[in-house]
């Protein structure tokens, strides 16, 4: 009897635990603000709308920092749930299912202060040497071109110092991200940069999950649920302006 009900017990308490993990979404990304901020109490704008979207369904979402690409992959493989601020691009949809967007973020060339470059079209970046991001989601027209360099580092502001330096001739960010990172790490530097008036694409921000995963289906459909919640509350619009966006 005895034994019977120390089985009884473990079993209890197995569910339980199975249940409380069905109920918890692991994330992964790097720090990118305000979008993702780890110095920020509520992490970040894409942090704080995905956390208030799953809430709303009874999930809760537990953020891990790591470099952009190694998230990925772990979301791909399965080993984290959600990339909480992915772009499309073709190539992730064979790996990613993509929920309903959240966000936008307009990516713009960045130069060093002075350069009359403006960008006009693939065409003009014809001959430049292009500091980019590894593992982020460009466009595909950008990056299946031959007709200029790109160099990949895992640091932003890697990329600012190598501008100034004249190592690259343009690198390129969401203006409020980049603006964002440089006055964290290096403000000196924004004296010597300045953006393009026109951008490279307009990039929606979604949630994504990898279709390995095989909760994928209800993991995506459980954040569009909560987006619509929170959009049709106010809480959206609430956590937008606190970050200054209308």
């Amino acid at each position: 009897m005895k034994k019977f009900f120390l089985a009884a017990i473990i079993v209890l308490f197995s569910v339980a635990i199975c249940s409380a993990d069905s109920k918890t979404i692991s994330a992964a990304s790097d720090p990118w603000p305000p979008f993702v901020d780890p110095d920020h109490p509520k992490k970040g704008i894409s942090i704080e709308i995905v956390t208030a979207a799953y809430a709303s369904q009874g999930y809760t979402l537990v953020h891990k920092i790591m470099p952009w690409a190694r998230a990925e992959d772990a979301v791909k493989k399965g080993k984290v749930d959600v990339l909480p601020n992915a772009w499309h691009t073709d190539k992730r949809t064979g790996y990613l299912a993509y929920s309903n967007p959240y966000a936008s973020n307009e990516v713009k060339f960045i130069k060093r202060k002075g350069d009359a470059f403006e960008y006009t079209g693939i065409d003009s970046l014809s001959g430049k040497k292009i500091g980019i991001m590894l593992g982020y989601g460009y466009n595909d027209d950008f990056m299946n071109s031959t007709d200029f360099k790109r160099e990949a580092v895992s640091d932003f502001v890697k990329n600012i110092k190598k501008l100034v330096g004249n190592r690259i001739d343009l690198t390129l960010e969401d203006e409020i991200v980049g603006k964002n990172l440089i006055s964290k790490k290096d403000p000196a530097l924004l004296e010597k940069i300045e953006f393009t008036k026109n951008y490279l694409s307009s990039n929606d921000l979604y949630v994504t999950c990898g279709l390995a995963n095989p909760r994928h289906e209800e993991i995506i459909s459980a954040f569009n649920k909560g987006l619509e919640e929170i959009t049709s509350n106010g809480t959206l619009e609430k956590i937008l302006k606190s970050y200054g966006i209308e």
